[in-house]
């Protein structure tokens, strides 16, 4: 049975034969220096050795280098002699001839041309006076042709080298690649996922998203099964945009994609197109659709299309030729241009549909837009069964609490906390993660790092005692606010001390919910007003929260009588226009001063009312630094407005559970007369048959 076995990498490398040729030459330099003479030292050895005419043939090399051959007395004599000098030239003599035989000519440098030249007369002079043979010098120029020629092309050879090297790294590694070369920039970024191999989420990892997964499984079963819906006359979905909050899972969605399509896959996100170069990001786009067209049908995934995407016209400053524009319009046609696109589909994800061009969002560019909304409970419940698989459990861990403890989370807030949980698990040295370990996980992700060293002076920490009393007096009182978990005064991130709710999953909210979570948030500065007859800064968080909800009722959601049924709300978010006059503007701030001053006066009344109550849970709250429900429980007795949720929600299961019931026996009774209509019809059919018989 063959394998496919992953071919392994050839060792070889170009740098092989750069290295091969530098170390020929360095080899190649060596050879020549040594292969022609012996070296001497000293100009004096030669000077010596020619009084003693000891040397023959003596030649002077370009001026620079003497060389000369010694005769047979000089032989004995270097052999014989005791002084240093001589035994070296007696010892590189013998090493010579084991290397190339035998040879008794030296060599030596000349430092001065001239003086070695007047010093060589005036031996040759004293030679004749003694009635001695003078040496004979002769001149001769010799040509090193290689090193000449290496010489003149070294510095050329070097320079191509450094050029071939940053080019190299420009390119992102010997290997280069599509888009890699300087003269490739111009080509797509994109991955390529062939058949899936390559990434290793399905459908089955994407937890909740019914609807969303429901429209992305059918643009996947098209390009699987398109004849089913050819047949009647169906065209696949040029586009679908991935809309939603960041986290929920639209980046998770396209990889499943990835994974379940058995076709090939592109993936980039939109600010690979963006590029220091004009004309860069256009011609990217035709790349990438010139890919895609070739492996038709394919897919093609661009991750944050608002980095190309944003409407055109906003930036009239960078002039029409802005290159952001350029690309969008290159996308625009490629999409759905004169030219044919079929067998392409284009998938986007963004956060910011709300700057996307509208020539970007129409019908047969995008044919769908699929919301991908933060989890509700049941889907926050499978989202949770998916990310806890890994997890090494506690028996009996119910996942509906941990559903119902986070609201408001995403899909990306939910794997952090139970990834947290797990850290929280460990550093407590813990077999298994338990119950309390994702409640701490929820407290350190929305409320920060509890810090147990921060310095706090005793009335400071009486203030925040009395300040979260005040929220959780005002919350458990007021029928519209959320219902209260915990109250702790231990400083975590920026804030002091947090009252932890558990807010209702509402899809609409009301004019009195609102309010009631208005004086709510300013609870905690009355109680301090009241208590200590003073205020202060503790309650920035609370101011900006009910500014925000404020401006809201007024200028966006219409639930303001002077204002009226107006919302001001402005998708694009611009900040130099506003939508309605100086007037219209000062008619809000002072409806919005109204509203929060008349629920900051209902919040001092309230714990007014209540001063006593709110005395006893801050005393509790500095005693043991958090509190639960039980404790106000104790203190102001069971909520009236839980008991009345909870009678509500048992009378909604109980009609749907009578409606389920009813529907059953409406379909137990027409199966009972469906029956007696059988058996009526089959009895006449007998007596008839009997007829027939006897007649």
């Amino acid at each position: 049975m063959s394998e496919n076995k992953t071919p392994k990498k050839s060792p070889f490398s170009i740098y092989w034969i750069y290295g091969f040729i530098a170390i020929a030459i360095i080899g190649f330099q060596f050879f020549m220096s040594s292969s022609g003479s012996n070296k001497v030292e000293l100009e004096s050895t030669f000077f010596e050795l020619a009084k003693q005419e000891f040397v023959t043939d003596v030649t002077l090399i370009n001026g620079i280098r003497v060389d000369f051959v010694l005769n047979e007395d000089g032989m004995k004599f270097i052999e014989t002699s005791g002084e240093e000098r001589f035994r070296e030239m007696n010892e590189s003599l013998k090493s010579s001839n084991n290397r190339m035989g035998s040879s008794k000519k030296f060599s030596v440098e000349i430092i001065d041309k001239g003086d070695f030249n007047l010093q060589a007369r005036q031996l040759n002079a004293e030679l004749k006076a003694e009635g001695k043979k003078p040496f004979a010098l002769k001149k001769d120029v010799e040509h090193d042709y290689f090193g000449e020629i290496l010489r003149f092309f070294l510095p050329i050879i070097i320079l191509i080298a450094i050029f071939m090297f940053v080019m190299r790294k420009m390119s992102g590694g010997a290997g280069g690649g599509a888009g890699g070369q300087i003269f490739n920039i111009g080509k797509s970024k994109a991955k390529l996922y062939e058949n899936g191999k390559t990434t290793n989420i399905t459908f089955d990892d994407v937890a909740g998203l019914e609807g969303a997964k429901e429209e992305v499984e059918e643009i996947v079963e098209f390009l699987k099964n398109s004849k089913k819906y050819t047949d009647l006359g169906a065209k696949i979905p040029k586009g679908a945009l991935l809309v939603g909050p960041p986290g929920t899972g639209k980046t998770l969605l396209a990889k499943a994609v990835a994974g379940e399509a058995k076709v090939p896959f592109f993936s980039l996100a939109g600010s690979d197109f963006v590029e220091m170069f004009v004309g860069v990001g256009a011609s990217r786009v035709r790349d990438l659709f010139k890919q895609a067209k070739e492996k038709a049908p394919s897919i093609i995934f661009i991750d944050e299309i608002d980095a190309i995407g944003r409407a055109r016209g906003k930036n009239n400053g960078l002039g029409s030729n802005d290159e952001r524009e350029n690309t969008l319009n290159q996308l625009l046609t490629e999409m759905d241009g004169f030219g044919t696109n079929s067998g392409v589909i284009i998938l986007a994800a963004t956060n910011r549909a709300d700057v996307l061009d509208s020539a970007l969002t129409r019908a047969g560019r995008f044919d769908r837009q699929i919301y991908v909304d933060m989890p509700d409970l049941n889907e926050r419940r499978e989202i949770f069964a998916v990310h806890l698989k890994p997890l090494k459990l506690e028996e009996n861990i119910d996942i509906e609490f941990l559903a119902k403890q986070t609201p408001g989370f995403s899909g990306a807030d939910i794997a952090n906390l139970c990834n947290e949980a797990a850290l929280i698990a460990a550093r407590k040295n813990k077999k298994h993660v338990e119950k309390q370990d994702f409640l701490d996980a929820v407290d350190r992700i929305v409320g920060g790092l509890e810090k147990k060293n921060k310095i706090i002076t005793p009335q400071e920490k009486k203030s925040i005692a009395y300040h979260e009393a005040g929220h959780a007096t005002i919350s458990w009182i007021l029928e519209h606010a959320n219902p209260l978990v915990k109250v702790t005064i231990v400083p975590r991130g920026r804030s002091l001390g947090a009252a932890w709710y558990l807010p209702e999953e509402r899809s609409i909210t009301t004019t009195e919910q609102i309010l009631d979570d208005i004086c709510s948030a300013l609870g905690g500065r009355a109680a301090e007003l009241i208590t200590f007859g003073k205020i202060s800064t503790g309650a920035l968080s609370d101011l900006e929260k009910v500014t925000k909800q404020a401006y809201a009722m007024v200028s966006v959601y219409g639930l303001n009588n002077k204002i009226g049924n107006i919302s001001y709300y402005d998708p694009q978010g611009s900040q130099f226009t506003k939508p309605y006059s100086d007037e219209t503007a000062r008619i809000i701030d002072a409806e919005v001063s109204i509203l929060i001053e008349k629920q900051y006066a209902r919040a001092i009344e309230i714990l007014t009312e209540n001063q006593d109550k709110l005395a006893l849970l801050a005393e509790k709250l500095l005693e043991k630094e958090v509190i639960f429900k039980e404790d106000l429980i104790a203190i102001f007795g069971e909520r009236t407005w839980d008991e009345k949720i909870i009678v509500e929600e048992a009378q909604v299961a109980e009609k749907e559970t009578t409606d389920t019931e009813e529907v059953k026996d409406d379909t137990l009774a027409s199966e009972s007369e469906d029956s007696t209509t059988l058996e009526k019809d089959d009895k006449e059919g007998l007596e008839k048959a009997d007829g027939d018989d006897n007649a």
